[in-house]
This record gives structure tokens, sequence and C-alpha cells, in this order.
């Protein structure tokens, strides 16, 4: 029976298990040995990751040629029109070519939501905006890359869910144990 871990990793984790300049990492998190994590988050984003010791998952998970979609909530800078949502939607043109589509919403700020430490950047004369995005590739930092080329550079980033896993009842540097 495969093991599957999901983690709610906290900004400034980095995600592996080791780090030779003295870092936090997933090790701080996951003491159970022998899984690993399906895919990458980035050390300045947060949200669901989801660990597992079974390779053949670990790869249906992260490799882009299983498409398996990933919803984010990205709070950005500033207001998108409905021409940035639409490209946003269609396919955003990345130095490293055409995204696939993406399902993309104005949401209010997700309800519960931890305050991050430390807290984004504010500047008093630009709003900000919550952005539900959900892609199906996962091209290196493509939803801050997306975002920023649309004009609304991302200050907040986090992972809402992986497949049919999700963050629900999970808060930072929280796991949780799956029988499968």
């Amino acid at each position: 029976m495969p093991r599957i871990i999901l983690l709610n990793k906290p900004f400034d984790v980095l995600c592996q298990f080791t780090d030779r300049e003295g870092r936090r990492t997933l090790a701080d998190y996951v003491p159970e040995p022998g899984v690993y994590a399906a895919g990458r988050l980035d050390r300045d984003s947060e949200g669901l990751v989801v660990l597992t010791d079974d390779g053949r998952l670990q790869a249906r998970i992260s490799d882009p040629k299983h498409k398996m979609s990933k919803t984010y909530w990205v709070q950005v800078e500033g207001v998108p029109d409905a021409q940035a949502l639409k490209t946003l939607a269609e396919g955003v043109e990345l130095k490293d070519g055409l995204t696939l589509p993406a399902r993309v919403k104005i949401i209010d700020e997700p309800p519960g939501l931890w305050s991050r430490d430390p807290p984004i950047r504010v500047r008093q004369s630009i709003p900000t905006t919550w952005l539900e995005l959900t892609i199906s590739e996962g091209r290196n930092r493509q939803v801050r890359r997306m975002t920023a080329a649309v004009g609304h550079p991302t200050l907040r980033l986090i992972r809402y869910r992986v497949g049919s896993w999700t963050l629900d009842g999970l808060g930072p540097g929280e796991r949780l144990v799956l029988e499968s």
C-alpha cells in the first residue's frame, strides 16, 4: 500500500528534505521516512504538497504529460480587467512558450486564511486582488510568470488543490497521513 501524506507547506520552507545552508525543509514537518514530494512548491509559496513512497504515483502527479490539475489561490497586485483574465484563461505567452488554457476567476480572500510571516508587502495606493487559478501543467514558477505577464505580479501564492486532494482542514505546517 502506498503512503500518501498531505502537507500544508509554510512560506519560507524548501520543498526538499535537506539543505546545506540550514534553512527549513520538509524534514522539519514530515518525520515519516521514505516519502518524497510529488512536484515542487517554491520556497516563497505556501500550500499543499503531496508526498508519497510510490514512484508511479509521484510521476503521475508531477509529470506534466499527465496534466493533473492544480488550483492556486493567488493574491496579485492591482485589479485584473476582463482582458487580463481572458489572457490567463486562454494561455499566456512566456519565454518558454504559450501556457495551456487555465481556469481563472476573481475570488474573495479565502475564508479562514492564515496570516503569512512575514506579511506581503502592501502599498497604500495599489489594491490587491485574489484569484483562483487552475492549471494543468507545472512549469517553473509558472503561476507567478503568468500573472506578471498580464501586468499583475503575484504577492502571495497558495496551492489549494492537487488532483482531488485539498488543503481543507490543514493549517500551516500540519500534515495528514492518508490510508490508501
